[in-house]
């Protein structure tokens, strides 16, 4: 892969590019902590049949965030790739969310339908439906923002991955790359980005899907029996939205089973 930078609006971009640029273009985003290397098996699996692109997101990788701290934020963000799916000529393309990744996916796709034609969204969730919800999500979110500028960085990263959503990853032989490019993010950096793009601070969308305008894909790992009852509930509500539920697998399946993830993306954007 090979990594760009763009300057759009408040934000220079770090992108990951491979494949041919006259082929269907297909945008990755990742999760928290992540970045666009993240994609890197999976897209170099399709490359022959897509253009991939996965950007680096506001707070992670190599982006730098050139206006206030609000534009760490979801609804900055996305104008922000707006702006440079329209600079990079991708209109119109797949898109690929993983976890916070998914979220901001999700609000693209219903922001801004007329730039997507397909979406695959993997462990993701629409945000919090009540006020109560929202506000204790900040609070707990503001916490790990002051740990993240506080506490030794590979202490925190190593607690974080305890968290049994993350059982099958550990597991992986791609877990100990995984955590070393981990290492290489600005911990400062990721406390902006849990401040202003919480799921305490997102704008519900659940009352939005049925709006949905994108045939879209929900993945989601058998294990993770939290994002398996939101996920099915978000495909009762949009009638373009279909399930598939990875057995054995639990939050981060890209990761953990790169194999049976390409095959869902490969089934789901060209039916075979």
């Amino acid at each position: 892969m090979i990594r760009q930078l763009l300057a759009v609006g408040d934000y220079r971009f770090s992108y990951w590019a491979v494949g041919n640029p006259q082929h269907p273009p297909i945008l990755f985003l990742h999760g928290f902590m992540g970045s666009g290397q993240d994609f890197a098996q999976v897209m170099t699996a399709i490359a022959d049949r897509f253009y991939c692109v996965a950007v680096d997101l506001p707070g992670h990788g190599y982006t730098q965030v050139l206006g206030k701290p609000a534009s760490y934020g979801m609804e900055p963000t996305a104008a922000g790739l707006i702006q440079l799916i329209t600079a990079l000529d991708l209109r119109p393309c797949r898109l690929v969310g993983y976890s916070m990744g998914g979220r901001l996916g999700l609000y693209l796709l219903l922001q801004f339908p007329e730039y997507f034609c397909a979406a695959v969204l993997e462990s993701a969730s629409p945000g919090l439906q009540t006020a109560v919800e929202r506000e204790e999500r900040v609070r707990r979110d503001r916490a790990l923002a002051q740990q993240l500028e506080t506490q030794d960085f590979r202490n925190f990263l190593t607690d974080w991955y305890n968290n049994s959503l993350f059982t099958s990853l550990k597991s992986s032989p791609s877990f100990a790359s995984m955590f070393k490019r981990r290492l290489q993010n600005n911990p400062r950096e990721l406390a902006q980005s849990i401040r202003h793009f919480s799921t305490g601070c997102q704008p519900s969308l659940w009352h939005r899907l049925s709006q949905n305008q994108v045939p879209l894909l929900l993945l989601v790992g058998s294990l993770d029996s939290k994002f398996v009852n939101l996920n099915s509930q978000m495909a009762e509500l949009s009638g373009l939205a279909q399930l598939r539920i990875v057995a054995d697998d639990s939050h981060n399946i890209h990761l953990a089973a790169p194999e049976r993830f390409v095959s869902e993306v490969k089934r789901f954007f060209t039916g075979t």
